[in-house]
C-alpha cells in the first residue's frame, strides 16, 4: 500500500520534497499537478503537518515583512522623486533668472565671475603650494 513503483523516480520534481516512508508521489495525467498519497501505516505524520504549518505561518511573516518594507521603500522614493521635480523646477527658475539678468546687464557680470574664479582657483593654489613645503 505505501510502496509505490515511483517511489525513487523524480515526477515534476517531487522526489525531493518527499519527507517520510509514508508519502509517495505519482503523476497526474495531462497535468503539471501531483498527487500525494499518504501511507497510514507509517503514522506520525501530526508532527509532520505541525511542523509543515509552523514553517507556512514562518513564511506567511517573512512575507508580510517583506511586503511593509517594499511599501516604506516605495514611499521613501516617491517623497525622493518629488524633491527631485521640486529642486529640478527651482533650478530651472533659477537659470532663467540669470539669463534674464545677463541680457539685461550685459556680459561684464560674467566677466566678473570669471576673474573672481581665477583669483580663488590662485589662491587656492598658492595656500597648497605653501602648505607642503
Amino acid at each position: 500500500m505505501a510502496s509505490s513503483s515511483h517511489r525513487g523516480g523524480n515526477f515534476y520534481g517531487a522526489a525531493p520534497y518527499r519527507s517520510r516512508e509514508g508519502l509517495s508521489t505519482r503523476p497526474v495525467a495531462g497535468s503539471d499537478e501531483i498527487q500525494l498519497r499518504i501511507d497510514p501505516v507509517h503514522g506520525d505524520l501530526d508532527d509532520e503537518i505541525m511542523g509543515l504549518h509552523k514553517q507556512v505561518r514562518q513564511l506567511r511573516h517573512v512575507a508580510q515583512e517583506i511586503e511593509s518594507e517594499a511599501k516604506f521603500q516605495n514611499d521613501f522614493l516617491n517623497q525622493l522623486q518629488m524633491t527631485l521635480i521640486k529642486a529640478q523646477a527651482g533650478i530651472k527658475n533659477n537659470v532663467r533668472r540669470l539669463n534674464k539678468s545677463i541680457v539685461q546687464q550685459g556680459s561684464s557680470n560674467v566677466i566678473h565671475v570669471v576673474l573672481f574664479a581665477l583669483l580663488c582657483f590662485t589662491v587656492v593654489y598658492f595656500f597648497s603650494k605653501v602648505g607642503r613645503r
